[in-house]
């Protein structure tokens, strides 16, 4: 039986860059993907959604990130625990990681592969992608492709 994968876009849409993940799921959404593999907005994460995560063998989570890096930068990283994920994840930062310990508690975690794309600043109010990050989202739309 194939794995069930899932991809999840994490991020405030009126938030500009923050909704990075929001905008590349809705992206994949129009495509043809595979019958194993669903797309999900998960909005900004959380505890709520712990549950619909666990139903799934392999997460593909896309986020932005606030580092040192130019806004734009991808990274792709395999976090096995909370720590594991990058200091700043914008305005939902403990959503997630408290989303991650839960399910450690639990001890029923997907495996889990986080795309991220550096933003400069997550409290600019708009719905549309700073000029640098919406030239990236077709890289990472095919980094997922090849991911699934």
């Amino acid at each position: 039986m194939r794995e069930r994968v899932l991809i999840l876009g994490i991020g405030n849409l009126v938030l500009r860059d923050e909704g990075v993940g929001i905008h590349a799921v809705q992206a994949l959404e129009k495509e043809q993907l595979p019958s194993h593999v669903e797309v999900l907005d998960g909005g900004t994460g959380g505890v709520g959604i712990i549950g619909v995560l666990q139903e799934f063998d392999r997460i593909v989570m896309i986020d932005a990130t606030l580092d040192d890096s130019p806004a734009g930068t991808i990274k792709k990283i395999k976090p096995k625990f909370s720590k594991d994920y990058p200091q700043l994840l914008s305005s939902h930062e403990f959503g997630l990681r408290d989303m991650i310990e839960s399910m450690i508690v639990q001890e029923n975690i997907p495996e889990i592969d986080l795309i991220t794309i550096s933003i400069k600043n997550y409290q600019e109010i708009g719905m549309d992608l700073s000029p640098e990050v919406e030239r990236v989202i077709p890289t990472v739309l095919k980094m997922v492709r090849e991911m699934v």
